[in-house]
């Protein structure tokens, strides 16, 4: 079972060249990968993101990349014609507004004017920083899922204990159910006395109402769908990836305490129907950090 949260990292040092791999993730409903890297790995930014699927189903993913490249390079040396173009053409002019000045811009003098000779380090994307950004970002998604397995564990072993919570209360609103029908006739019995005071009740036309009572606010069903959800929720737990089936289950958990708050008509069984739905919440709530 795998937390959608976590961080993870992973370097690659060879030859002079450094470059580091950093994911953080938080919950989402999709997987959403937001990459942040130099330009010079525009190109591979699919190859990245595929890296990212394989290993993550759901959750937002921030992906940091940075280098540094300490690696000798071949240089070049190129001409920015339009600034020197721009200088000779500025020092004609002023040799036009003042004659009396000699004109001596050279070809030397005028390449060690700003900006018209640069420097280029020849920049591309080699062979080895593919493989540096690939071995890296594994590495980085390895740490991860360490991380979101940890905490995946945590949250499971959080999510049996408030099950085996649910299952207590299920089981006591069994033991209830029974009584309310019987509770019901004794209170509609000890009524219709009291407001008769002393003619003979109609003992059918008591138990027909007893018995329409008895049928509205039967939970059999629902108590015995909560029982198989218990079941499934702890089988569920057993895989890898949970977060849907569980998200699906949890929303199935809330509809059947629902009904059996609205059908019950007894006090004991909304109380404890309330305290069901609290637990329910408190997993739901741990649900939505799975992936």
């Amino acid at each position: 079972m795998l937390s959608m949260t976590g961080y993870g990292k992973g370097e690659y040092k060879e030859g002079g060249l450094e470059l580091t791999c950093e994911i953080k993730t938080v919950n989402n409903r999709y997987l959403d990968v937001s990459l942040k890297m130099p330009r010079i790995f525009t190109a591979y930014e699919e190859v990245a993101r595929s890296l990212v699927r394989e290993k993550l189903t759901r959750g937002h993913a921030d992906v940091f990349v940075s280098y540094k490249d300490k690696r000798e390079k071949p240089t070049s040396l190129s001409v920015d014609l339009n600034v020197a173009k721009s200088y000779v053409e500025a020092s004609k002019a002023i040799a036009e507004a003042f004659p009396e000045l000699t004109n001596d811009v050279t070809v030397s003098g005028v390449l060690r004017y700003p900006d018209v000779l640069r420097q280029d380090e020849v920049a591309s994307l080699d062979e080895e920083m593919v493989v540096a950004l690939k071995t890296a970002l594994n590495e980085a998604l390895e740490n991860l899922n360490v991380m979101r397995k940890i905490e995946g564990e945590k949250l499971k072993e959080d999510m049996l204990f408030r099950m085996a919570t649910i299952e207590k209360l299920v089981g006591e609103v069994s033991a209830r159910a029974p009584l309310v029908a019987k509770e019901y006739r004794e209170k509609l019995t000890q009524r219709v006395k009291d407001y008769l005071d002393g003619v003979n009740v109609d003992e059918g036309r008591l138990l027909t109402e007893v018995a329409v009572f008895t049928d509205k606010s039967n939970i059999d069903e629902e108590l015995t769908r909560l029982y198989s959800h218990i079941s499934q929720f702890r089988e569920i737990c057993k895989e890898p990836i949970v977060g849907r089936k569980l998200d699906f289950l949890v929303q199935e958990f809330n509809r059947e305490a629902n009904t059996t708050c609205s059908k019950s008509n007894d006090i004991a069984i909304t109380r404890l129907g309330l305290a069901l739905k609290n637990e329910i919440e408190k997993v739901r709530e741990q649900v939505q950090n799975l992936e």
